[in-house]
């Protein structure tokens, strides 16, 4: 008896693990929202966050539905790919605390990373085309642009933009 009831507990257990991820979102306060994210792995939020961004750029695009999944695909994978690029230069640095020849070096690595994120760019344009017109794909990059901007004004996480004024 005492293995059955244990057994049942683990299913029991694992039915409302799986069931965390079906929240009606929109019906959540606030609160109770950054409750529940913060309940959740590190593994889970970055899930989450993915899941949330590609759904607010397919509606935001108006994807079709039979390109979602592979527009999705090509999408993760830019990001992804753009991250590995901007991971390649290490921007915590203070300028004033490098030589003359350490600034050089230091701005022309910004440049060539800065160019391999722009021809980064351009070769997924050219796949995203093959999916959404180009016209979706400028939408793309201009919301990506807006959302950085939002993102920086609620967290410009250590930039000294904060203390000029406007």
């Amino acid at each position: 008896m005492k293995k059955i009831l244990f057994t049942l507990f683990i299913i029991y257990g694992f039915g409302l693990n799986a069931q965390k991820t079906d929240y009606d979102w929109k019906k959540m306060d606030p609160k109770q929202r950054k409750e529940v994210i913060n309940s959740l792995s590190p593994e889970e939020r970055k899930a989450l966050l993915t899941k949330f961004r590609n759904n607010m750029v397919m509606d935001n695009l108006d994807i079709d539905p039979g390109d979602k999944e592979e527009f999705t695909d090509i999408y993760n994978e830019y990001l992804e790919s753009q991250k590995q690029i901007k991971s390649q230069f290490n921007s915590n640095f203070n300028p004033d605390n490098l030589s003359d020849d350490e600034a050089k070096a230091k701005l022309q690595q910004s440049f060539e990373v800065g160019q391999r994120l722009l021809d980064n760019r351009k070769k997924y344009a050219d796949k995203m085309q093959q999916v959404i017109p180009c016209q979706k794909v400028l939408k793309l990059f201009q919301t990506e642009g807006m959302m950085r901007e939002k993102m920086n004004e609620r967290n410009p996480h250590g930039n000294n933009n904060t203390s000029r004024q406007k």
